[in-house]
């Protein structure tokens, strides 16, 4: 089979390339061409544009690069077009993917997503939509399937595909060494997240907070579409360093995060690693977000288990004194302590590994029975 995949940021380039990696254990014939990022690409098949180019943030921020968005939209239709695949393959990323989920219908191609849009969250007539253009919809959060439900459309869960990273996971006995990072020090990891505006407006926030904690080692997960003296512009001469490509190694050592509000809160959490999740968008943006959004939590760790397990400082409240006052409780006292114990219960909840590989096989059935 032919396989087209649309990722448009970096946690749908991870999510893809570990659902490329179990539909080749399905077909060992696969063929794959995409739009995503340099862990699709090492699976193999062909990169087609790279999600750095791609991902913008907030309803401002759409407006002032739509010129862009509309480029890439159609540079991805005449790919899709030129390509052929069998089935498109939908990772996330709904601003743009729901359009391409509709060009995909209007040109007889099968369609599945895989990891639901958030319609739950705002405007969620966009399932009426969804129902039309898309064949199969593939969940990775369990309150997903009963939303589906209740708009008429039937639904797969397939877990979390972020458990099946974590399994995957082999931690680097050398990592501290090889990173420069005292044994004698605790690890307080930043995740500004992969986006251009996140990190311009959350890194210096983060940062704001280092001189406050001596005693601390901190260390930035950096996104590997961003070069080093992108961030370097932002760190200036702290004592701070910058890892790449081995976020999931920082974790496993880390004492501590602050934590960009997205996939990497989950991440965080499923390392055990107790953090205080930040955001700040623009102020026209989240004026608009706060008419439109019906949730209570923006963190997939709330969300998941419904009550407030992570503080989240949003806009005003993300600031240095704010920050500064949580991290500290984080590092050692008993809110660490009832943290770890909330991480404890929203492990049961996720489940076991294996998302990938059942989402593999109901596209492989999916495709079989339609052919």
């Amino acid at each position: 089979m032919r396989y087209y995949l649309v990722a448009g940021e970096a946690s749908g380039d991870l999510h893809g390339a570990n659902l490329m990696k179990a539909l080749k254990a399905q077909d060992p014939h696969a063929e794959f061409r995409y739009f995503g990022g340099d862990k699709m690409r090492a699976e193999g098949g062909m990169l087609a544009k790279h999600y750095a180019d791609m991902a913008f943030m907030g309803f401002t921020e759409v407006l002032l690069n739509l010129r862009t968005i509309l480029r890439n939209l159609k540079t991805c239709k005449d790919d899709i077009q030129a390509y052929a695949p069998d089935v498109l393959i939908l990772i996330d990323f709904p601003g743009f993917n729901l359009k391409i989920a509709g060009f995909g219908k209007e040109n007889g191609i099968k369609v599945c997503y895989y990891i639901s849009p958030k319609v739950w969250a705002w405007n969620q007539k966009r399932v009426i939509r969804i129902k039309k253009v898309v064949d199969r919809m593939f969940c990775i959060l369990p309150f997903e399937v009963g939303f589906y439900k209740e708009w008429g459309m039937k639904v797969d869960y397939v877990g979390n595909p972020l458990l099946d990273e974590k399994a995957f996971f082999v931690p680097d006995p050398a990592f501290r060494d090889q990173q420069g990072l005292s044994s004698d020090h605790q690890i307080i990891a930043l995740l500004p997240g992969s986006r251009k505006q996140e990190i311009k407006r959350l890194l210096p926030a983060m940062l704001s907070v280092t001189e406050q904690f001596p005693d601390q080692q901190f260390v930035v997960a950096a996104a590997p579409g961003f070069p080093v003296v992108y961030y370097q512009q932002f760190i200036g001469a702290k004592n701070v360093k910058l890892v790449f490509g081995k976020t999931y190694d920082l974790l496993n050592v880390a004492t501590a995060a602050i934590v960009a509000s997205g996939t990497a809160t989950l991440e965080t959490a499923l390392f055990h690693v107790p953090q205080v999740v930040v955001y700040k968008g623009g102020a026209i943006s989240i004026a608009i977000a706060r008419m439109l959004v019906k949730i209570r939590f923006i963190s997939l760790v709330n969300l998941i288990m419904d009550k407030e397990v992570v503080v989240e400082l949003i806009q005003q409240d993300c600031n240095t004194l704010n920050i500064t006052d949580n991290l500290s409780r984080l590092i050692e006292g008993p809110w660490r302590e009832v943290m770890l114990e909330n991480y404890a219960d929203l492990s049961v909840v996720m489940g076991e590994p294996g998302a990938s590989a059942r989402t593999a096989s109901l596209i492989s059935d999916y495709l079989k029975s339609q052919s």
